[in-house]
């Protein structure tokens, strides 16, 4: 079973269609300077899942992506002390779920998303990701994982 996560992203800075068209070859998570997103990077395992989230402009879950490497020193970093995963596409999320829909459901009042909405990589639990998946018309079985 893969663990699951959301990644936040502002669209303008790097979009789900920028990831998309990077295709399988995915790209590097990087730029995150927090520590407990790093953290949170260093437990993820290859074939998790996770949310794509436009930050600031849209606040919303758009799309589904696995992760495809594990941690790794960010190559734009010349501290060292800094790690990313490696990302690709899955999936879209038909009807992108809102941070405002997601706030109003009260299935979804645990998630980190709502509690601490400013963490960049965050945990996503199995319970809540099957009810942003249903939110947002995501068919689970069909996603390859």
């Amino acid at each position: 079973m893969p663990a699951y996560w959301l990644l936040k992203s502002e669209p303008d800075a790097f979009s789900w269609d920028e990831l998309v068209s990077r295709g399988a070859k995915g790209e590097s998570w990087d730029g995150v300077r927090n520590y407990q997103a790093r953290n949170n990077m260093r437990a993820m395992k290859v074939g998790d899942l996770g949310f794509f989230y436009h930050s600031n402009e849209g606040k919303n879950v758009v799309g589904i992506c696995r992760i495809i490497a594990l941690a790794h020193p960010e190559a734009k970093d010349e501290t060292g002390k800094w790690e990313c995963v490696d990302v690709a596409a899955v999936a879209p999320v038909p009807n992108p779920v809102t941070l405002e829909a997601i706030k109003a459901n009260p299935k979804l009042d645990g998630m980190v998303l709502v509690n601490n909405s400013r963490l960049s990589v965050q945990p996503v639990s199995a319970d809540e990701w099957k009810e942003v998946c249903r939110m947002g018309g995501v068919e689970q079985r069909k996603l390859k994982v």
